[in-house]
Formats: C-alpha cells, structure tokens, sequence
C-alpha cells in the first residue's frame, strides 16, 4: 500500500511542478486548486475538491464546514497554499485533516515560492 501512495504522491508533486512553472507565482489559492485539479485528471487520476471533514466530539458531529482542498485516490490528502510564509499551524493542519478523515497520507503545497521543491511537505498521519 505505501508503495502505491508513494507513486500517487509522486504524480501529484510532478503535476503540481507543471501548474508551477505554467501559472508562476502570486496568484490565489483557488487558481492553483483548479489548475492542479485539472491536471491530475489529465494525468488519469482520480480527484475531488472541497472534500468536507467532518468535525466529531465524543460522538456527535460539530461541524463539517472544514475542507480538504484536494482528495486524491480517495487517499492522499492536498491541502494548497499561496503565502509568504508558512507558519506551522498550516502543517498541524493537514495531520489534523488526515486524523478526522481516517487517511494516512497528505501533501502540505505552497505555490508562492520561486522553486516549487521549496514548498512541499509530505505528511504521515502517525508520525
């Protein structure tokens, strides 16, 4: 199974290095979040986005207005960012996402940076 994510992963950071160096930096979040989409399915993948994550405490749902920019697989989680900085609370919050939704890998991608490689995180929940 680890194999398999590790492939999927890879297919999602090698179409995220083309929206990359196709759409360059400064744009939204959202811009990034269609064109990454839009290439994974080019590349045969199965994609959804805005996938809800619901929120349970001790057995009753809170909320489920969080979202998960991008499931792909129906097992690696994508959440996508276009800032400065990265501040570690966008870090814990894609464990958190992999915890509520039961997933064990993700993917933390920063487009606003000169060389895509400097904002990618891989995420184990777990670990």
């Amino acid at each position: 199974m680890q194999n398999d994510a590790n492939n999927i992963t890879s297919k999602i950071i090698g179409a995220a290095i083309e929206v990359h160096k196709t759409l360059g930096v400064g744009l939204l979040e959202d811009v990034y979040r269609d064109a990454l989409l839009h290439e994974l399915r080019l590349r045969g993948l199965k994609v959804e986005k805005e996938v809800p994550v619901p929120v349970v405490y001790k057995g009753i749902v809170l909320s489920d207005d969080k979202r998960v920019d991008l499931l792909v697989e129906d097992e690696i989680v994508v959440e996508l960012k276009s800032v400065i900085e990265m501040k570690e609370v966008f870090h814990l919050q894609v464990l958190t996402y992999l915890r509520l939704l039961n997933k064990r890998y993700g993917l933390l991608i920063n487009f606003n940076v000169p060389q895509l490689k400097e904002g990618i995180w891989r995420k184990v929940n777990g670990y």
